[in-house]
């Protein structure tokens, strides 16, 4: 072993490490039907905890859990099946469970498998918000288009500075509706911005094979969204300006057809995108 190199014994441990993993979650997902068989008492084990330990070295804890996902998993055959063979992390498929039900979960079980564990959870956190919103039959694939960046603040939370309350103060005192005058303002914002990005869209129009965004571009995303992630009633700083129509599609950079998203968001933004290319190219491979 010592006169292994380094890189040699890192690979080996990332290896092993690895390996280990997929055989922990493939012990996971049986145990549910060695607890209904009851082969724990059938092999001289107190109890399933305790076979689950010794042969396993798996906690009380996770034996707890995930016997309780598979119960609440029965009328989720995707879901179910995913979790009794190991495909995915318990980790993964406790996250969902709050939110699934059997229409949506075999278009969660396609997030679960691509996205990273941070991923999916915000995904479900998305999901909740919208059901809070009101919007419990939001689709999945709606979740990467929310691009609308509308924040409800109190005035407590606006950060004005003493100057501007000032004038505002006065404005009121003036008799003229504060209301009005930010609608006025706003509404002149986002007019000046699309004229800016029209103006860009129509020098971009070309294709190119670069994939780097312009400094113009960027400059114009950036005054739309600020520098926080583009999807409503998320407050992560944004990582990546998305494609949101597909650049290998259009080769070009047109500021109408991006948003700066944050990594999570993004991650779910392309899993959501590979997911739907893949169900179009089958769907053309039957045709």
């Amino acid at each position: 072993m010592e006169n292994i190199s380094d890189s040699e014994l890192w690979s080996r441990i990332v290896m092993f490490g690895e390996a280990a993993r997929k055989w922990r979650q493939k012990f996971l997902g049986l145990l549910p039907e060695v607890a209904r068989r009851e082969l724990w008492r059938v092999h001289g084990f107190e109890s399933v905890f305790v076979f689950a330990f010794k042969v396993g070295g798996v906690s009380k804890e996770q034996v707890e859990r995930v016997l309780a996902i598979e119960e609440r998993l029965r009328d989720k055959p995707v879901l179910h099946g995913m979790l009794i063979s190991g495909e995915v992390s318990v980790n993964k498929i406790v996250r969902v469970v709050a939110v699934a039900t059997p229409e949506n979960e075999q278009a969660l079980a396609g997030q679960v498998k691509l996205l990273s564990q941070q991923a999916v959870e915000t995904l479900v956190r998305d999901m909740k918000s919208y059901e809070i919103m009101g919007k419990s039959q939001v689709r999945l694939e709606n979740v990467s288009n929310q691009f609308s960046f509308v924040r409800v603040h109190s005035e407590e939370s606006l950060g004005l500075n003493q100057e501007v309350v000032s004038k505002l103060q006065v404005l009121k005192q003036k008799g003229i509706d504060i209301n009005e005058a930010f609608l006025t303002f706003l509404e002149q914002r986002d007019q000046d911005i699309q004229q800016v990005k029209e103006n860009i869209a129509a020098e971009v129009e070309t294709q190119t094979s670069s994939r780097y965004i312009p400094a113009n571009v960027r400059r114009i995303i950036a005054k739309e969204y600020g520098i926080k992630c583009a999807i409503s009633h998320c407050q992560k700083p944004s990582r990546n300006i998305h494609h949101t129509a597909r650049y290998s599609m259009i080769r070009n950079h047109n500021p109408n057809f991006l948003a700066p998203l944050c990594r999570q968001h993004h991650e779910i933004a392309h899993a959501i995108d590979a997911r739907v290319q893949k169900m179009k190219y089958r769907h053309i491979g039957n045709t």
